[in-house]
């Protein structure tokens, strides 16, 4: 049994409890360094297992040493691995962001966003539905206490929204899955995908309404069309560091739907089967020109790179709802290109402003060299998020149109994803146009507080996507991999079914 799969869940989680129990006694810098170093100590381990993984075997630990179905099981293959670096990366550029200042916020903020990472990586492990919905819960209070410190009028308008409609979410949840365990006995997705085909007609009718809850619930967490009102207010009401770091929080919803439609309720399972493209492809298209529509529409920054990221979770969806294996790795592809792109984006709305006027007043206080820096950062995350050549941007969106041409809904995914690319390309232009041709910078430069840490962390996710740009053919090999993986229900269930321990 490997280890190291439950180090992305333990770590994180002693040191929240750590940080926690040591309050605001400890100093600021030392809660700064302590976590920075776990973070450190959570991206060497995520790159661990990223090589484990692609080794092609799914691993289980069974925690406790309880044989699954009994006991907890995390599950680690090529698409958890990769949601694990994802997170790591940006937990560790979002600390590095809020050691700026952001963090002064809570005397909580580093324990908090440890509690977060914590949930992040529970749900991409673990094997079971009872599990992903404990850390759903996890990550969702960390975020609720960080989307609200600072304790301003928007963040807690934003945030009561955000956490009315996730609690709603949470109890269908709920619903969806004591309906499955009174059902089939039991939660683990292996075991459900085994004993769900074997349910009598009537119980299947159930177990269908169940999956269409999960569904509902998933689409939430996603934002996807229509239940996406909550997510741009939220993200952009959210501090910088904090909005980048929820840029792989609708990704969590995304992996969801994969993970547990492709195992469970794939088509292969008889009436149960739910063909996702008869629901993510017209859903993931109109999410789309939502969030297209949307970004042309925002005024500020932060609220065009909230409705950026609406958009780039349609354009997932719509693609991997065709459930290939080629739309599925094209899909896989653009999720970690617009993960690190908004992610990005957002931490540079902390430098940059939120407003047209404000942005000017900040950007003159940088000085000359330090605006050039801005723009030139600005120019270069427009260039990935629209998918102008050369940069990984192009590429991914090239792939998910070649994904895309041999379904009959092809038409309908090229048009949209041309045309919402389009709009993405003019909104980013007037903000570009609005926040750097119409500064006047002063003679006498001041100096930002904390404004090398908040600049260092972008730089990272520069160098990140400029490496997946570079690295571009042997990355598209992993996730023809883990695609080939995802669909290959019977290795997996294997897998998890036959791990050793106590029955």
């Amino acid at each position: 049994m490997n280890q190291w799969i439950v180090a992305p869940v333990l770590l994180p989680a002693m040191t929240a409890g750590v940080l926690l129990l040591a309050g605001p006694r400890l100093p600021r810098w030392l809660q700064r360094s302590i976590g920075i170093f776990a973070s450190i100590a959570l991206l060497a381990v995520a790159v661990h297992l990223v090589c484990d993984a692609n080794a092609g075997a799914v691993q289980v630990y069974a925690l406790g040493d309880w044989r699954p179905p009994v006991g907890i099981a995390l599950v680690l293959d090529r698409l958890s691995a990769l949601m694990l670096l994802l997170t790591a990366g940006l937990g560790l550029c979002a600390l590095i962001a809020a050691s700026g200042g952001i963090d002064t916020e809570s005397p909580y903020f580093h324990s908090l966003l440890q509690f977060q990472l914590m949930g992040l990586n529970g749900a991409f492990l673990t094997g079971d539905l009872f599990n992903l919905f404990v850390f759903f819960e996890v990550l969702l209070i960390a975020s609720y206490c960080l989307l609200l410190a600072g304790n301003t009028s928007r963040r807690l308008h934003a945030g009561m929204h955000y956490v009315v409609v996730n609690l709603v979410g949470s109890s269908l949840f709920l619903i969806a899955a004591g309906l499955l365990y009174a059902l089939t006995g039991t939660l683990n997705l292996a075991d459900l995908a085994v004993k769900l085909p074997k349910l009598a007609a009537a119980e299947q009718v159930l177990a269908h309404s169940a999956a269409l809850m999960l569904l509902v619930v998933f689409s939430l967490k996603a934002a996807l069309f229509p239940l996406f009102l909550w997510m741009p207010p939220a993200y952009s009401a959210a501090s910088a560091p904090v909005a980048a770091l929820f840029a792989i929080m609708t990704k969590v919803g995304i992996y969801s739907i994969l993970r547990v439609y492709l195992v469970v309720f794939e088509p292969a399972a008889g009436p149960l089967g739910l063909h996702l493209s008869n629901w993510l492809v017209p859903a993931g298209l109109t999410t789309m020109m939502c969030g297209a529509v949307g970004a042309l529409a925002s005024r500020r920054l932060s609220g065009l790179t909230a409705q950026l990221t609406l958009l780039s979770a349609g354009t997932i969806l719509a693609v991997a709802g065709l459930a290939t294996q080629q739309a599925l790795s094209a899909a896989l592809f653009y999720l970690a290109h617009s993960t690190l792109a908004m992610a990005m984006l957002f931490l540079l709305c902390g430098l940059i402003a939120t407003g047209s006027g404000e942005a000017s007043d900040r950007l003159r206080q940088m000085g000359s060299r330090q605006s050039v820096v801005l723009s030139l950062l600005f120019g270069f995350t427009a260039i990935i998020a629209v998918g102008i050549p050369p940069l990984s941007g192009f590429l991914a969106k090239l792939m998910l149109l070649q994904a895309s041409e041999q379904a009959s809904q092809w038409p309908a995914i090229w048009s949209v994803m041309l045309a919402s690319s389009l709009l993405a390309l003019l909104a980013l232009m007037r903000a570009g146009i609005t926040l750097f041709w119409s500064v006047r910078n002063s003679s006498v430069a001041v100096p930002l507080t904390g404004q090398g840490p908040q600049l260092a962390a972008p730089i990272l996710l520069a160098l990140a996507i400029t490496a997946l740009s570079a690295g571009a053919e042997p990355i598209k090999h992993f996730m023809n991999a883990t695609a080939v993986q995802m669909t290959d229900v019977a290795a997996y269930t294997q897998a998890v079914l036959s791990t050793p321990g106590r029955p």
